[in-house]
């Protein structure tokens, strides 16, 4: 069975989207992987839609889907996009507990469902708490250089497979990118099942 990886930045809300079906749209184990955005959008050359003038279709784009999928409205925290890297070092140190997936989905739903700013470093503790994390070790454990160094070399490993953009999924060596791309990910899991 090939390797199943769901590429990750909880400051992207088209991988909000995606995190709320990927583990039931996949039928396997599912690896959650926090890379940077930032650090791939740099590697590529590239920006974020967020700061440009396509920015109120995105939103708007985004939204609808979020309907479509049955999810709660979403409440755009103010500043978006922000500053994300304390929030995403905090989910690299969730990860070494085992607790990536929980700590990314209590962050991406305090993002975009309750419009909170995880830019903020009391936003991010208040995640950990919600999640059952120490905010204390937590904290220590974001700014630890072994973490940061962790979550650095997972955005540049994943560029380096060809990582662009989150969501991502990398079923084996083929990538699906787009939270659209979920069902093709399933599909591709399935022809090689079968």
């Amino acid at each position: 069975m090939a390797r199943v990886t769901f590429f990750f930045d909880v400051g992207s809300p088209y991988a909000w989207l995606a995190a709320e079906r990927v583990d039931t749209i996949l039928p396997v184990t599912v690896g959650w992987q926090p890379v940077l955005l930032g650090g791939l959008f740099r590697a590529a050359g590239r920006g974020s839609w967020g700061v440009t003038a396509d920015r109120e279709a995105g939103m708007a784009e985004v939204s609808r889907r979020a309907r479509e999928r049955g999810l709660p409205a979403v409440r755009w925290p103010d500043p978006w996009p922000g500053d994300y890297l304390l929030a995403m070092r905090a989910t690299t140190y969730a990860g070494r507990l085992g607790r990536a997936r929980e700590f990314a989905l209590a962050a991406f739903r305090a993002a975009f469902v309750g419009g909170v700013d995880l830019g903020r470093p009391e936003n991010v503790t208040a995640v950990g708490r919600a999640v059952g994390l120490d905010p204390a070790e937590l904290e220590a454990g974001a700014a630890d250089p072994a973490v940061k160094h962790t979550l650095r070399a997972a955005t540049d490993a994943a560029f380096a497979l060809g990582v662009v953009g989150v969501p991502t999924v990398a079923v084996g060596d083929a990538l699906f990118w787009g939270d659209d791309r979920l069902e093709d990910a399933a599909a591709r899991l399935r022809g090689r099942a079968g």
